[in-house]
């Protein structure tokens, strides 16, 4: 920082009453550091004008804006071929009638009539019949005249196609789609595969998808028969009938099929938004879940939880984001280039330290005032540079700066920290261990109910860490598991509720870690940072036409849509990796920490931080979508003609709600991985995450900045002093935004998580843990360990064994091996 600083030839610094001789004409030297911060200039250019962001954040988008990202602008003529099954059928069964006008009893009997045209042996039949359905689900949308009425009638036919049994009858004929072996072989055949690969595919899934969307939504007009079928229908996604699979299960072997490389025509995108909304629909959403925390910590008997974390999140406001050395320092220079000093007036202001700006915490540098207010005012505020002035300096400048340029109202302080404190019984041990040791001489161990021989400063400190503590519903299942491992016959068998979120755990038990790979593996793929590799999968089997772009219109349209696809698909695993590890986290701990040390071990920290090392704010702004060619637009308006220009200036949004989804989401899982794991938290450091970032935190969304400055947070005691001292205004919003833990050091260092540790040895535990608590809660056949044992020699003797045709052969050797060779330990029978 220095050398950016300091290196520019510049005069001695600027004194308090000193004259400054004028600026000299001849040009002055580049800073010799100016070089290293190019890189992060160019990431910082569109960040002094980024305004607040409006964002709300919530399960999903817009129920339009959902139902549009499941299809592709490629696959936009397929609507009016789903149309054109439609009315083909549909006028030789109703004569001069339309959809709308048909009673329900009538609707009923023609969804009956398609529903045994899928019973036929004809693909091709069976096909338009199933785009006929995929008509009705759409919302008949040649019937309708607005995008409302479309989205109206959509709702209707879904919830009357799976009264009627739809959605089994597709779920068999997906499962038939799935083992067609001819499908597979021949895209495996074909050097590029395009739309056509996977029509049938696209078909049912979209049936599908459409389905569960409608359904889960719910609206405050939805009458009690279709609250009551939605309850039904979540029962049936959530509990399988019959033995069978939970049908996210299904999706999931979908995907690591795809993955390896054996069904490489399987429309991903269409893939992992029904697999996200299925989950959503059956585990809940945010609110849901909070709902669920709440109950289950009144059935352990543990106080309430202190806030409601969702309403403080939306409460916050955002940060005003740190400024880069070089950025300052360049906007210094241009200004006294543009601005001949004044005579009687300093030609040059003095570069103030950052943390200085801290004194007025709520006031923005980056937001200029209309017109009013004079240049000289952002000139103050954005000309300083960390490490440039001593303490001593920065206190004879600060007073010299006129107080008229911070206007009152301008100035605000908060009221309070958002967040209450919490503290961990380990935290009150911690403390209760260095103070007997320091006072006493000698510790004694768990205990902190004995403070004989403390002084009174210390009783005072229990007794407030006391006040915050916070036991969590984690906390309280470690401690029944090593009940449960300790005294496994007193204690019986553990009665284990049958939920959603159980159900899915047992059925994806033995094959998560594929599961989780194979998403990351997609996620990479997706991931604006990721260069193209022969070895990495196509994503693009549902996106590319047949038949490749030949106008430069086409070429846009189509590199439009392939980002937007891309776009889609990193909301969708993300999205779906946030609500598993909340759920499994809620449900049982260790269910939650066997899918993060999956995601660990898979390289899942690299990969979301190679996915923020880019310029985070482009990606927000980005707009990859035509609004006039989304769905139910595109189907009851007049296309306008696109042109080249129209297409480059995309829609007036302030920025695109599915990215900044994304990013809040990926840094919430980030979050959860790195939370109370030392080892992880130095997988951040080594990574050189600190950089990256912090370079986030220039997006101004409170939500985002908060999970941003938890990460810098628990990394902040391993970046050394130099660091905090040159990033004070990151320490300050830390301080502001995120929760504090009483006794926590983060800020300095001197803790005891701190030292080296072994990070090998705490994975290898957690590890063991999970393994236990796995074999002892689903692999209750095979493990015989308390079976009752069979002690008379004669019964045992009498048992007949199943010994396969050829033992005879060698029978001999299997004797010298199993029985001579072995020695017998006689003296272990006494």
């Amino acid at each position: 920082m220095e050398a950016a600083a300091g290196g520019g030839g510049a005069p001695g610094r600027a004194r308090p009453g000193q004259p400054q001789p004028p600026p000299q004409p001849q040009p002055q030297p580049q800073p010799k550091g100016r070089e290293l911060f190019r890189s992060q200039r160019k990431e910082s250019e569109g960040s002094v004008d980024c305004p607040n962001l409006e964002f709300e954040y919530g399960d999903a988008d817009g129920h339009g804006a959902e139902l549009a990202e499941l299809y592709s602008y490629t696959e936009e003529p397929e609507l009016s071929h789903n149309r054109r099954c439609f009315e083909e059928d549909f006028h030789t069964q109703v004569a001069d009638r339309r959809w709308l006008e048909l009673d329900r009893a009538q609707q009923k009997a023609y969804i009956m009539h398609l529903l045994d045209g899928l019973e036929v042996v004809n693909r091709d039949k069976r096909l338009r019949v199933a785009r006929a359905i995929l008509y009705l689900a759409q919302g008949v949308f040649g019937d309708c005249d607005n995008e409302g009425d479309v989205l109206h009638w959509s709702r209707h036919n879904s919830f009357l196609l799976y009264q009627l049994g739809t959605f089994s009858a597709f779920l068999e004929l997906l499962n038939m789609e799935i083992e067609n072996s001819q499908a597979c072989s021949s895209a495996l055949r074909k050097p590029a595969i395009s739309l056509a690969d996977s029509t049938e595919l696209r078909v049912l899934l979209s049936v599908m998808y459409l389905m569960v969307e409608n359904i889960r939504v719910e609206q405050d007009t939805d009458p009690p028969e279709w609250k009551t079928c939605r309850e039904t229908f979540r029962t049936e996604l959530s509990f399988p009938v019959h033995a069978e699979e939970p049908f996210a299960l299904l999706l999931f072997t979908m995907v690591t099929k795809f993955c390896s490389g054996h069904a490489p025509h399987f429309p991903m995108k269409k893939v992992l938004l029904l697999l996200w909304k299925v989950l959503l629909f059956t585990l809940g959403g945010f609110e849901a879940l909070q709902a669920m925390k709440v109950r289950r910590r009144e059935e352990l008997g543990l106080p309430p939880l202190p806030e409601d974390s969702i309403q403080v999140v939306r409460g916050m406001r955002a940060a005003s984001p740190p400024t880069y050395a070089i950025e300052l320092v360049e906007q210094q220079q241009q200004q006294q280039q543009q601005q001949q000093p004044k005579r009687g007036q300093r030609s040059r202001r003095p570069l103030m330290k950052q943390d200085s700006l801290d004194i007025y915490n709520e006031r923005d540098p980056f937001k200029n005032d209309e017109g009013g207010v004079d240049e000289e005012e952002s000139d103050d505020v954005d000309s300083g540079i960390e490490g440039e002035l001593d303490l001593m300096e920065r206190d004879t400048i600060i007073p010299a700066m006129p107080a008229q340029r911070l206007p009152i109202d301008r100035v605000s302080f908060p009221k309070g920290l958002p967040w209450a404190p919490k503290v961990r019984q380990k935290d009150i041990e911690h403390f209760l261990e260095a103070s007997r040791n320091k006072f006493i001489g000698f510790t004694l161990g768990q205990d902190t109910e004995t403070l004989i021989g403390l002084p009174r400063p210390i009783h005072e400190s229990v007794k407030t860490l006391k006040q915050h503590k916070y036991v969590s519903i984690s906390d309280v299942q470690i401690k029944n598991e090593e009940e449960l491992e300790k005294c496994p016959m007193s204690l019986g068998e553990e009665e284990v509720q049958e939920t959603p979120c159980e159900v899915l755990y047992r059925a994806m038990l033995y094959n998560l870690p594929q599961y989780m790979i194979a998403l990351l593996k997609i996620l990479l793929a997706a991931a604006p940072t990721s260069k193209a590799k022969t070895d990495s999968i196509n994503i693009l089997a549902d996106v590319l036409p047949e038949e490749m772009p030949i106008t430069v219109l086409q070429s846009m349209k189509l590199g439009i849509d392939v980002n937007r696809h891309k776009e889609i698909i990193v909301k969708s695993i993300s999205a779906l990796l946030l609500l598993l590890l909340k759920h499994f986290k809620l449900n049982h701990i260790y269910q939650f920490e066997y899918v993060s040390q999956h995601l660990v071990f898979a390289n899942c920290i690299p990969l979301i931080l190679k996915f923020f090392n880019q310029n985070i704010m482009s990606y927000i702004t980005a707009k990859n979508s035509i609004s006039v060619l989304d769905f139910p637009h595109c189907t009851v308006c007049d296309l306008p003609e696109l042109t080249a220009e129209s297409l480059e200036a995309g829609d007036n949004n302030q920025f695109c709600w599915r990215n900044l989804f994304s990013c809040i989401n990926l840094l919430r899982i980030l979050n959860k991985l790195t939370k109370w794991k030392h080892s992880r938290t130095m997988m951040l450091v080594v990574f050189k995450s600190a950089p990256i970032l912090k370079r986030a935190l220039k997006v101004k969304q409170a939500m985002m900045q908060l999970y941003v400055l938890k990460l810098l947070k628990i990394q902040t005691k391993y970046l050394g002093r130099q660091w905090r001292k040159s990033n004070m205004k990151t320490m300050s919003a830390i301080y502001q935004k995120v929760r504090h833990r009483m006794n926590d050091d983060w800020a300095y260092g001197n803790d005891i998580d701190a030292r080296p540790w072994d990070f090998q040895a705490e994975e290898c535990t957690l590890r063991a843990n999970i393994e236990a608590f796995n074999s002892r809660r689903y692999d209750k056949p095979q493990d015989s360990e308390f079976a009752p044992v069979d002690n008379c020699l004669q019964s045992v003797l009498g048992q007949r064994l199943e010994l396969p045709e050829d033992f005879h052969y060698s029978y001999e050797l299997w004797l010298e091996r199993e029985v001579f060779s072995q020695p017998i330990r006689w003296e272990e029978l006494l």
